[in-house]
């Protein structure tokens, strides 16, 4: 009974260290402004914290002007034809049954319309899809019903869970932020580029985040990439977007932006938490690397 009791003691104080320590490597980065989440009862776009976001958002506005003014063109037609051609102006119906002229400009109209939108979202598609030299890789995999996240420099990855209503007051999320927040963040350094490799270990997910303007789905047996470089430090939200099961709604990505200090004493306490590579390691290897470069060179 004795050795039972013990047995039990053990293993809960091994969970609790477990969960203070993740506790701990959160609460090091200190309060932080929350950004981009949904807001009830609101709107339109989260504020853009990156170049291709608000580019998207740009493009955005300017076809909605496109589209609003084609609207409004065809409406006023449709109004000037039922008013000036009504039976009651026009008793005895015209019986021409088409117009060469109005056919060609109804096809070419359009067509001008749909080359002028072409240049600006072929540009915006391929400033998302050329993925620029990384500062921090981190590699994405969607699992039924979470993500796995691992810094592919350091050789550490730990599991981000949904947080239940009860935990958000001691990870520091607002009581609205429930289905948002996460126990484990990923955290990147601000004013960094970031690429995201993506992936699924059971069926096709999506790994999104409206305010950095990137969304790309994981499929497994796939690695695609996306990028990002946030300008402003602070708490974003994002979530799966591509049905994927039952628990589809409870698998919340959160990503925390901070400064370069706080980012490297997070990455420090991280890599003593989850096993991985010390970053004063990868530097002594870089510099061997070099050494032994030149050795070859001159030999």
């Amino acid at each position: 009974m004795r050795v039972k009791n013990l047995l039990i003691s053990t293993a809960t104080i091994l969970i609790s260290a477990i969960n203070t320590g993740s506790a701990w490597a959160q609460d090091n980065l200190g309060p932080l402004e929350t950004i981009g989440k949904p807001i009830d009862g609101l709107m339109g776009w989260q504020p853009p914290v990156t170049e291709v976001a608000r580019d998207i958002q740009s493009y955005d506005t300017f076809l909605l002007w496109v589209v609003t003014i084609i609207s409004l063109f065809v409406t006023a037609l449709l109004l000037y034809c039922a008013f000036r051609f009504s039976s009651k102006r026009n008793p005895e119906p015209a019986t021409f049954t088409h117009h060469t002229g109005i056919e060609v400009a109804w096809t070419l109209i359009p067509v001008v319309i749909l080359l002028c939108l072409i240049p600006p979202s072929l540009t915006l598609l391929f400033k998302q899809m050329e993925i620029p030299e990384a500062d921090v890789t981190i590699k994405a995999t969607g699992n039924q019903w979470y993500w796995t996240h691992e810094y592919v420099d350091h050789e550490f990855g730990f599991d981000s869970f949904m947080l239940d209503k009860a935990d958000l007051e001691e990870y520091g999320y607002a009581p609205d932020e429930y289905l948002l927040a996460t126990d484990a963040a990923v955290v990147v350094p601000v004013n960094k580029t970031v690429v995201v490799q993506v992936t699924g270990a059971d069926v096709i997910h999506s790994w999104t985040i409206p305010a950095f303007g990137v969304k790309q789905d994981a499929v497994p047996g796939r690695l695609a990439e996306l990028w990002f470089k946030a300008e402003k430090e602070g708490i974003y939200f994002g979530q799966c977007s591509e049905l994927c099961g039952k628990d589809h709604s409870y698998m919340p990505i959160t990503v925390k932006v901070v400064s370069q200090e706080k980012y490297d004493a997070w990455l420090d306490g991280a890599i003593e938490e989850y096993a991985g590579i010390p970053r004063k390691v990868q530097f002594a290897d870089a510099n061997m690397i070099k050494v032994s470069g030149a050795e070859s060179l001159e030999n």
